[in-house]
């Protein structure tokens, strides 16, 4: 069968490359430039860390070897520290005093808690790609054609023909093709779908740099500093840490098109460090300047018969925190297993078209959350400047989105997915909803070996878990044929997609002898109490988007 097209050779595509290749796809990679990335430090990606663990297992290499991990969040508005938040072991008062002297705790009493999410990862994205690029040249499947433009596609029932332009054009045949081709996608153009939204939400001017600040290792939001007179009123700047004791500073810009140059640029970095640093400039080192803007647009249809959309030709959304590139990676986890199993075994309309449904609807919801909270949180002046405890309400929405939690960052749930199952009489009750990301805990697999949930995902298979408490301390030998392990088993054997049976000690809000099945892409289907074998099968074939053509024809029959 023809390899997938993967159109576009950033870290959406290469991740969705390296994703079909762990389940035996192959794919190729037209990449209209020449395979190599510019280094750019003003140019950043904060990973969640589920989608930094999806990194690490697909290239083996730790994303946060080239990253780095926050060891807290604060938020200031003026002089006064509005929310402090620990990623760390230490606790946070132990160093409230230090802090508080060197910014001012005005008047209010600071908010210290222990995060409730892992810190987040920081990561120039060109280290992100050359992660990615470095473990695709070990990859047998995957062939990446570089000063490959698209300019044309026609489909067939069969399959994709796309043609490229420049020192290699040529015709190539593909099962599918992916557009992960960015804002200006032409996969997008050439079929015709429309791509509605908002221009320049935001603007922020950006700089890397090398100093020392107060508040080492931990990231800063701080608005309306008093110092600023620089320029347009300067209403709002975090300062994230990177690796090699390196920051990026973004500055939020005032609406309109004024030129941010680099003498205005300048003067910003020198009184900002002088304002966070007592009021003298600390030594820098200047590393990179940008501008980013901010839009949110929404692709119409992320599919076109044999043609998907992916990442920012997809979507663009990126104001208060929330991150456009790590929701591109959550496109490629979901897509990756749903294409490997029509490219194995036939296409399955239903399936397919959940990634549509899916994905679509999680980054419709981040972007409604963003685009109702922008007036509140930019709107300035006001009654509403006056309102008792509207600072800190402002302050917990950048938070959240900040930190990937809440609306505004959380990780999607898909509730109302065409591949949920059927309501099941003896479904259990656990802390994870049908629909969302599992929770990552030990478990023992089929070999014996005591293994992180997470490490099991991505390779096409379903996952079975049974909780049962006690079997950690026993080998696996001494339960494996005892109690309901030899009914489960032959209930993982009779499911119509192959599975992998895992035993966990416990699981948040689960009973003993609770039965999760997990998607390949780490998302829970359904929790059932005890072993029920024609309800797991339901459930399985559910996920699998119900039954194909043929094999409900042969039902029938």
């Amino acid at each position: 069968m023809d390899p997938v097209i993967i159109v576009g050779a950033g870290p959406v595509g290469l991740m969705l490359a390296l994703a079909l290749a762990r389940q035996e796809v192959p794919s190729v990679v037209l990449d209209e430039g020449p395979g190599k990335d510019e280094q750019r430090l003003a140019r950043t990606v904060i990973l969640r860390e589920d989608t930094a663990a999806l990194i690490e297992r697909l290239t083996g290499f730790p994303p946060s070897e080239a990253g780095f991990h926050w060891t807290g969040w604060r938020s200031m508005r003026r002089k006064q520290v509005m929310r402090e938040i620990d990623f760390g072991d230490g606790a946070p008062g132990a160093t409230r005093g230090a802090r508080d002297s060197a910014h001012g705790s005005g008047s209010g009493a600071p908010e210290y808690e222990r995060a409730d999410v892992p810190a987040p990862l920081h990561i120039a994205q060109h280290a992100l790609t050359g992660a990615l690029r470095d473990a695709i040249v070990h990859e047998p499947l995957i062939k990446v054609a570089v000063d490959s433009r698209l300019d044309s596609i026609e489909q067939e029932t069969s399959g994709v023909t796309a043609h490229t332009r420049g020192p290699r054009g040529t015709w190539w045949r593909g099962s599918y093709l992916v557009g992960c081709d960015g804002p200006r996608s032409t996969v997008r153009k050439l079929q015709d779908i429309r791509f509605p939204g908002r221009t320049a939400v935001e603007r922020h001017a950006v700089a890397a740099l090398r100093t020392e600040l107060p508040w080492p290792g931990e990231a800063l939001l701080h608005r309306m500093p008093p110092w600023r007179t620089s320029g347009p009123s300067a209403g709002e700047v975090t300062a994230r840490p990177l690796a090699d004791d390196a920051w990026r500073l973004d500055w939020l810009l005032p609406p309109g098109k004024d030129l941010v140059t680099p003498d205005l640029l300048l003067a910003r970095i020198r009184e900002t460090l002088a304002g966070w640093s007592g009021g003298s400039t600390p030594p820098y080192e200047l590393l990179d300047t940008g501008v980013h803007t901010v839009h949110h647009r929404l692709a119409r249809r992320w599919r076109a018969g044999r043609v998907f959309l992916a990442g920012d030709a997809a979507h663009l959304l990126g104001a208060l925190g929330s991150q456009g590139l790590d929701e591109g990676l959550r496109d490629a986890d979901n897509l990756a297993w749903k294409l490997a199993l029509a490219w194995h075994h036939g296409p399955h309309e239903t399936l397919l078209d959940s990634y549509q449904v899916e994905r679509r609807s999680v980054v419709a919801a981040r972007l409604r959350a963003a685009d109702q909270a922008l007036p509140l949180l930019r709107g300035g002046g006001g009654l509403r400047s006056y309102v008792p405890g509207s600072a800190r309400g402002h302050d917990a929405l950048l938070t959240d989105g900040h930190l990937g939690r809440g609306p505004l960052g959380a990780p999607g749930v898909y509730a109302d997915s065409p591949l949920s199952p059927p309501y099941a009489e003896w479904a259990a009750p656990v802390d994870t909803a049908p629909g969302a990301p599992v929770t990552d805990v030990r478990v023992t697999a089929e070999d014996g070996s005591f293994v992180r949930l997470r490490e099991r995902l991505g390779r096409g298979v379903l996952l079975v878990v049974l909780i049962a408490p006690g079997t950690g301390v026993w080998e696996r030998k001494h339960w494996v044929t005892a109690g309901i392990m030899p009914r489960l088993a032959a209930a993982v054997t009779a499911l119509p997609h192959s599975a992998e049976l895992l035993v966990a000690e416990s699981y948040p809000g689960a009973a003993a002898h609770t039965v999760l099945l997990v998607r390949p892409d780490g998302h829970l289907v359904s929790a059932l109490s005890g072993v029920r074998p024609a309800d797991l099968y339901a459930a399985a074939e559910a996920t699998l988007g119900g039954p194909t053509k043929a094999e409900a024809t042969v039902g029938t029959g």
